[in-house]
C-alpha cells in the first residue's frame, strides 16, 4: 500500500524527497499516515481535497476486502494525549 501511495503522490507534489509515509496493517485496516512538504500539503488539500480523495478513492480500491485510510499529518507523534 505504501509504495502505492508514493506511486501516486510522488509525481505530483513539488517535494517528492519530503513525502514520509508511515502505515499500521491489521487484519481489517490498513491505516496510512503521510507528511509532506508543507506547500505540497496545500496543493493536496486545494479544491476541496479533491487530489487527496482522489488518492484515497485508489487506494481504497486496492486494499480489497480491507479498510483503507490515508490520513495527511503534521508529524508521526505516538503520544497524542499529552496532558
Amino acid at each position: 500500500m505504501e509504495d502505492l501511495v508514493r506511486h501516486l503522490v510522488e509525481p505530483i507534489v513539488a517535494h517528492p524527497d519530503d513525502v514520509q509515509i508511515q502505515v499500521v496493517e491489521g487484519d481489517a485496516v490498513v491505516l496510512l499516515e503521510m507528511i509532506v512538504h508543507e506547500d505540497d500539503a496545500e496543493m493536496l488539500e486545494a479544491e476541496r481535497g479533491k487530489t487527496l480523495r482522489s488518492v484515497r478513492n485508489i487506494l481504497s480500491a486496492a486494499a480489497g476486502r480491507r479498510k483503507a485510510s490515508l490520513d495527511l499529518v503534521d508529524d508521526f507523534s505516538e503520544d497524542d494525549d499529552e496532558e
